[in-house]
């Protein structure tokens, strides 16, 4: 690669993953010098660089009227990366602020440093062009993720979930790479955007193809946490710090839904009709088993791991409708997705805090020690439950259209049934809050500013999305275009 290549276009191209990059090596220098005292900022520090990283990517980052490939064509700077960058950001920013002065974690620079890491690992995701550079970002966000899963080390959960989330992430990861390796054996071609037309010189058997596309599926579905490579989230989520479980289930999602996005759609056009009622049918099991395994749930946070199972597979259905409409859809419903249940484990992460429990019968009584904190679950769960007029429902209502658009009627009335199971185990939750009584109501609970700011953000977001949902919409339509 030569150094004529590094012009100001080309940086401003990188730009996200250059200063997460510079910002996770100022968080690790300021942990060294600082004294511990003063290392609770360190979460302030990452939350305020990354809005700042968030603004100057929409300021100077923003993609032209042509898609550009930059780094020797393996990064590609069009309106898809930009979108899903836009995403990332927001959830790392959030989930920085949900870690601040948290027992453990708040004033650890390696802990925000390693998100930071994984953040540009999951930019790089959304905006990679070859198989090799994919592959590597992949790598760059899992890494640090399964040390931030098991990163309370005395707690014997957390060091479950990084270790599970270890070794079925590493097993997913060598079949997808096997993946890879076959389709760089049949075309010669790393380039995502060649190797379409490499596919179609080589003529391989189309038995051959699909199943070099069921071992790619195998390292994406892991990523979205689809059925049947869900097993691991209700565990790793359940052991892990918090704040990483909400970073996880939103930044880490989006990151798989854009690889899954950008190379099933261009590398396996041949294959389309295979691949496609795959995962429709992919989709349709994703949002059946998740919301049935949530109904017996008795821990928040298990429950809201299978919640965000049955949430990707409406995502799905958006990616399968194989219309300007549904792939629009589909980057609005993570929209939606993001900023609800970024909001959901706020609350979590601050009634843990202060109760120190995360069982759902623990919340009785909520209402009474912080209505503002009930008020902002009540938010949250309608919206994942998909009632108007917030951002949830709007979501599903174009996913389910564009279902409808493409023929999939099949899905759009299981999707809908399957809203129906949702808005139970989530209205059971909400039954517990306002309706039950504990002997703890007289115990407020204190609400820091940090959480509050993610808290406000978070919930105003999914007001602002849910009832101005035309814009939105455009720009999801937009940033899909910009894949072609």
């Amino acid at each position: 690669m030569s150094f004529t290549e590094f012009r100001p276009e080309t940086l401003l191209a990188v730009l996200p993953e250059i200063a997460l990059f510079l910002l996770a090596g100022l968080v690790l220098g300021l942990d060294l010098i600082w004294r511990p005292s003063r290392r609770g900022a360190l979460g302030w520090v990452s939350a305020i660089g990354v809005g700042l990283i968030l603004i100057a990517t929409g300021l100077f980052s923003r993609p032209g009227a042509e898609p550009q490939l930059v780094l020797g064509g393996m990064v590609r700077h069009d309106w898809t990366a930009f979108a899903f960058r836009t995403l990332i950001l927001f959830a790392t920013g959030v989930s920085c602020l949900l870690s601040i002065r948290l027992a453990g974690i708040g004033d650890r620079g390696e802990y925000f440093a390693l998100m930071l890491v994984s953040a540009m690992g999951m930019s790089l995701m959304a905006s990679a062009a070859d198989l090799i550079m994919l592959y590597l970002a992949i790598e760059t966000t899992s890494i640090p993720l399964y040390v931030l899963a098991g990163f309370l080390k005395g707690d014997d959960k957390s060091a479950e979930s990084g270790l599970k989330y270890f070794l079925f992430g590493a097993l997913t990861s060598t079949v997808m790479l096997y993946g890879f390796s076959l389709l760089y054996g049949m075309t010669g071609e790393t380039q995502i955007y060649r190797l379409a037309d490499a596919l179609r010189a080589a003529h391989p058997a189309p038995a051959s193809l699909i199943a070099v596309a069921l071992l790619v599926l195998v390292g994406f579905g892991f990523k979205v946490a689809a059925v049947p490579f869900h097993f691991w989230t209700p565990d790793v989520y359940e052991g892990a710090p918090t704040p990483i479980t909400a970073f996880v289930s939103t930044a880490s999602k989006a990151a798989g839904f854009a690889v899954l996005f950008r190379v099933m759609t261009l590398a396996f056009p041949s294959i389309e009709g295979f691949w496609a009622p795959a995962l429709a049918g992919i989709a349709a099991a994703t949002m059946t088993l998740g919301n049935l395994l949530a109904i017996p749930q008795k821990n928040i946070k298990r429950l809201l791991a299978y919640s965000s199972i049955s949430h990707a597979g409406y995502a799905l259905i958006g990616l399968v409708a194989l219309s300007s409409l549904g792939r629009g859809s589909m980057l609005f419903y993570l929209l939606a997705y993001i900023v609800t249940n970024l909001a959901a484990f706020a609350v979590v992460i601050l009634f843990a805090h202060s109760a120190g429990t995360e069982q759902i019968a623990d919340y009785a009584g909520l209402s009474r020690r912080s209505p503002g904190l009930a008020l902002a679950l009540l938010v949250a769960f309608l919206s994942l439950a998909g009632m108007p007029p917030l951002a949830g429902f709007v979501a599903k209502f174009y996913v389910f259209a564009a279902a409808v658009e493409s023929g999939l009627l099949w899905l759009a009335f299981l999707g809908v049934l399957n809203a129906i199971v949702g808005l139970y185990y989530y209205l059971t939750v909400l039954k517990v809050v306002y309706l039950y009584r504990s002997p703890e109501e007289a115990k407020p609970i204190v609400v820091p500013t940090a959480q509050a700011v993610a808290l406000a953000a978070c919930v105003g977001a999914i007001l602002l999305v849910g009832i101005a949902s035309g814009p939105w919409l455009d720009w999801g339509v937009l940033a899909a275009q910009g894949l072609f």
